[in-house]
């Protein structure tokens, strides 16, 4: 739970989300832009590439969490020129936001989903602005979180395997908060290693290592 709380315990307008610069801002919102904190270190993004900006004060904002979510998410729809149904759904632990479409949602989701994973915090920070009671959010595009949990679920067995047999602990690649954590949860039950993260962003990583007795 630690690496998710450090996702998302920043408060409104305090992260910086880069997306693909695709006409201006978003039609039918008076938009300002989000102070850079929390994320001090982008990942490196080729010339052109736009800060998304945040719902400043005085705008008619919905009051429900999940319709701040469905706004949020429609709005980079629209400035990246993408068509799709976004479907949110809440329930007591999480809000989820799923777009779904025939068009390529590779520029939505980014490289390794960095893009797709700033937008899921913007739309934690906007969803929650105001309010103290809070809950996860997620936002998928196409299937990607599923494929992605399938991929570092793989390479998390590889690591405990290696860990295993070589009687020594294995790096993996740095990721986010977010795939750390399905690492973490994925490998708590696996007998015989254990895990941690270390580094700092954006180049924290999961280390798996075997459990020495005692």
């Amino acid at each position: 739970m630690g690496d998710w709380r450090c996702l998302g315990a920043a408060s409104y307008g305090t992260a910086e989300c880069f997306l693909p610069r695709r006409g201006t801002k978003f039609p039918h919102r008076r938009w300002g832009w989000a102070e850079s904190r929390h994320l001090q270190s982008p990942p490196t993004t080729p010339p052109g590439w736009n800060m998304v900006p945040a719902v400043t004060d005085g705008v008619d904002w919905p009051a429900e969490p999940a319709e701040r979510v469905r706004e949020v998410v429609e709005g980079v729809l629209d400035e990246l020129e993408l068509d799709g149904d976004v479907e949110v759904s809440e329930g007591d632990e999480r809000i989820v936001a799923t777009v779904e479409g025939d068009d390529d949602y590779g520029l939505l989701i980014g490289k390794r989903g960095q893009t797709i994973d700033a937008l899921q915090l913007l739309c934690y920070q906007a969803a929650f602005r105001g309010m103290r009671d809070r809950k996860r959010v997620v936002v998928d595009a196409a299937g990607y979180r599923e494929r992605r949990r399938e991929t570092l679920t793989a390479r998390a067995d590889r690591a405990a395997e290696q860990a295993l047999g070589g009687e020594r602990r294995v790096t993996m690649d740095p990721m986010s908060a977010q795939e750390r954590r399905v690492v973490h949860e994925h490998l708590k039950e696996r007998a015989g290693v254990e895990t941690y993260s270390e580094g700092d962003e954006p180049s924290r990583c999961v280390v798996v290592a075997p459990l020495v007795a005692e």
